[in-house]
């Protein structure tokens, strides 16, 4: 196949992506407060959202490395929208320490800690969910206007073989939960026969039993 003949991006999976933070920082108060005088159900929220945060992070290199350098090369006259994308992801990066911070915090302080990371995660969610906004009505359009699949297809592994969580499994689960069915039989048939095999086997009943757990407060 050349390089003409590769299809263009198919960037609808990014809104699902976006769904997972969206909905998982709207959750938080529900989630943390759920957890009050228990041990093991705040551990396990901790956890959540450690791993959570983790994703966003190589979520945001994954962008800055292979997709906001070659729209810049390709529509230099909207490098205005790529900058502005790209100061918003440092803004963030700040928040996200903070949030790693009071997570630490919680997990040894207990209930005497749990402000800090309620607040933290107000504060990221705050910030982070209009630069989802902007990034999906004016970021988002100009990769598929000019990147092909195959570049656009390079994000998942991208962030898969960064990810610095204990749990990609949770990070799959979620994303898939926001796809269409056809969106999940095309993730499973790009992923490595691993990945595969660890989502077939263990991850997507790990994912079940603990998203139901995580929400069942």
């Amino acid at each position: 196949m050349t390089v003409d003949a590769i299809p263009p991006a198919d960037t609808t999976d990014m809104a699902a992506v976006h769904k997972v933070f969206r909905e998982s920082l709207a959750s938080a108060p529900q989630f943390i407060a759920s957890a009050a005088g228990d041990d093991t159900r705040r551990e396990m929220i901790a956890n959540y959202y450690a791993n959570l945060i983790d994703f966003l992070r190589v979520h945001h290199d994954g962008e800055e490395e292979l997709v906001f350098p070659v729209l810049s090369e390709r529509a230099p006259e909207q490098r205005s929208i790529l900058d502005k994308a790209a100061a918003d992801h440092q803004a963030v990066v700040g928040l996200m320490a903070t949030v790693d911070d009071h997570i630490e915090i919680w997990q040894v302080k207990g209930d005497d800690g749990v402000q800090g990371i309620v607040d933290s995660l107000a504060a990221l969610q705050a910030t982070l969910i209009p630069h989802l906004d902007e990034e999906e009505a004016e970021v988002v359009p100009l990769a598929a206007a000019h990147m092909n699949a195959a570049e656009w297809g390079q994000l998942p592994s991208h962030a898969m073989g960064h990810f610095q969580g204990d749990k990609i499994w949770l990070i799959m689960g979620l994303i898939r939960e926001n796809f269409t069915q056809q969106q999940r039989d095309m993730m499973l048939a790009h992923m490595p026969p691993p990945a595969r095999e660890m989502w077939e086997t263990v991850g997507e009943r790990s994912f079940n039993e603990l998203i139901a757990q995580v929400r069942q407060g």
